[in-house]
């Protein structure tokens, strides 16, 4: 399954955001139209084989690695990587230390 279908159940709860940054794999017109509704512009790359590619912020897109770079750091912690916690509050509490410490660093 495509990560677009995933995300297209959570668009309806996304905080109000002037942009979204995203992969290859959120690359489909019906997702791009879906924040288009709620008033969000996508920077997302087109996929190879698109026939129509759409433009994106190529300067904005390059920052997007700092997001990967802290999901790479917080799976450093044991606890997270692996998902001690069942709870799903526990597990939230977890990333909010984590977070807190590599922030802190």
């Amino acid at each position: 399954m495509s990560d677009a279908k995933g995300a297209l159940a959570l668009v309806g709860s996304l905080p109000p955001a002037k942009m979204l940054l995203g992969d290859k794999g959120y690359d489909a017109d019906w997702f791009r139209e879906a924040l288009a509704e709620r008033g969000i512009d996508a920077c997302i790359p087109a996929r190879r084989g698109r026939r129509n590619p759409a433009n994106h912020d190529v300067s904005l897109y390059r920052k997007r690695h700092r997001v990967e770079n802290l999901f790479a750091r917080l799976k450093d912690w044991r606890r997270i990587a692996t998902r001690y916690d069942r709870c799903g509050e526990l597990f939230l509490s977890a990333i909010c230390i984590a977070a807190t410490i590599i922030f802190w660093l």
